[in-house]
């Protein structure tokens, strides 16, 4: 674990930050286009430009290659190269037929291999650390048996470790669970155009974080696949052994972005991120429209997403659909005028740790009035301390909390190196955007 880092040594805050913040590719594009560039290898190699370099990029190129194909992960300069080894038999969609793969606690990693597994021939073990072997992985392992797979839980039901032999899937419709994470959604869509056949995926009750599956869905077609939204929550996917696709440039990532922007809004300052707009392909850009509400200006033209002014007034908000940036609106709330709720968001006890029960803590820490229920989360401003915050080992946890530090001084955050998971960079560039703006 690495020593706590403290957000600044003065005795007073920094003022509003002010500037352009350039930000590292998409961790949920690069894992997903990883993913395509993989299965549609057969017809050519693949070379992703912005690709993120972080510890769940690491971790899904190590599964990839476990799997037998070449990766070339250059990372100081984002471009990766997926291609399968001219040894490989052309009749095997993935190449090994056995590897064992551990994940860490990469949610997509494992969601989205467990998928590309089941396509192929032979036997699949897929691992991590603790927390992982405590989140919920059922809903999709009941999909895949329903689609003939053979996939066992040798530790505990529906968790990991997973254990997947298959010969392919032998159904033409499956249905799959969306209430705890879209990912086991996303995962079954990313494998469906090299099943072999058309076929019909239905979720069952309701579904969270639905950007996400839209993502996947451009994703997929972006890739030449062809996916038909029958209806809400009801997809048609074709066969498409031609998808395929030489290149592929991922954008910043806006889940990052959002720590930035709501540095924008808790100092008054004002900051632009390039390479987002209203086209993005993330959901987690409508985080801006979040913080117009509370009194920031908004604004999207040829140079990126610029939010100004401070967020002067709590808010009432459903966040189901851009969960990642709870942690990061808890921490804007805390310097608005009147209370912050947050509901439809309690599949992120799932994530890598609970996280609102997470945030409720730390909050508590800094000295605020915080009401954490099952699905939602009240945040009341008022007088702020000093405090070590803890972090979970979860990187959102790190990146959000330590904006406090922008207010209160001598914020320490506590294993910082955590933010390894998708921001490596994440501390350096946050006090280069504070030296500039001195």
């Amino acid at each position: 674990m690495n020593p706590a880092l403290k957000i600044h040594t003065t005795t007073q805050a920094p003022g509003p930050l002010n500037g352009v913040c350039q930000i590292p590719g998409s961790k949920s594009l690069t894992n997903r286009a990883l993913v395509l560039a993989a299965l549609a290898s057969r017809r050519g190699p693949c070379r992703l430009n912005h690709a993120l370099a972080s510890e769940d990029t690491e971790v899904m190129v190590a599964g990839l290659q476990a799997l037998g194909w070449h990766v070339d992960a250059q990372w100081n300069t984002g471009e990766i190269t997926v291609q399968r080894s001219p040894k490989a038999p052309l009749d095997r969609l993935i190449p090994a037929s056995q590897a064992s793969i551990h994940v860490v606690n990469s949610g997509t990693t494992m969601r989205f291999l467990t998928g590309l597994c089941s396509l192929g021939t032979g036997c699949f073990t897929l691992d991590g650390i603790e927390r992982m072997r405590e989140r919920p992985l059922a809903d999709m392992i009941e999909a895949l048996k329903k689609l003939g797979v053979d996939v066992q839980c040798p530790m505990k039901p529906g968790c990991p470790p997973v254990v997947i032999t298959s010969t392919g899937w032998n159904a033409t419709e499956v249905s799959v669970g969306g209430e705890v994470s879209s990912q086991f959604v996303s995962g079954l869509l990313l494998a469906a155009p090299w099943c072999g056949k058309s076929i019909r995926i239905v979720i069952e009750g309701s579904l969270v974080s639905e950007p996400y599956v839209d993502m996947t869905i451009a994703l997929i077609r972006q890739w030449g696949a062809n996916v038909t939204v029958e209806a809400p929550g009801r997809y048609r996917v074709e066969p498409s052994d031609m998808a395929y696709r030489e290149e592929y440039s991922v954008e910043p990532d806006a889940s990052a972005a959002s720590y930035f922007w709501g540095a924008a809004a808790i100092t008054g300052g004002s900051i632009t991120i390039p390479g987002l707009g209203r086209s993005s392909l993330q959901g987690d850009v409508a985080f801006v429209d979040v913080l117009e509400k509370m009194g920031c200006d908004v604004r999207f033209d040829h140079s990126g997403i610029t939010v100004s002014g401070r967020a002067s007034r709590g808010v009432h908000v459903d966040m189901n659909a851009i969960s990642d940036t709870v942690m990061t609106l808890a921490v804007v709330a805390l310097f608005a005028e009147g209370p912050t709720t947050m509901h439809g968001i309690g599949h992120i006890r799932h994530k890598e740790t609970d996280r609102i029960s997470a945030v409720a803590k730390e909050l508590t820490r800094l000295g605020a009035r915080v009401e954490e229920k099952e699905s939602s989360l009240t945040i009341y401003p008022g007088s702020l301390k000093k405090a070590r915050v803890h972090t979970y080992n979860d990187h959102r946890m790190a990146m959000s909390l330590a904006l406090v530090g922008l207010r209160i001084p001598d914020i320490e955050i506590e294993n910082p190196g955590c933010v390894s998971k998708t921001y490596p960079g994440f501390f350096t560039d946050l006090d280069a955007l504070i030296k500039r703006s001195i």
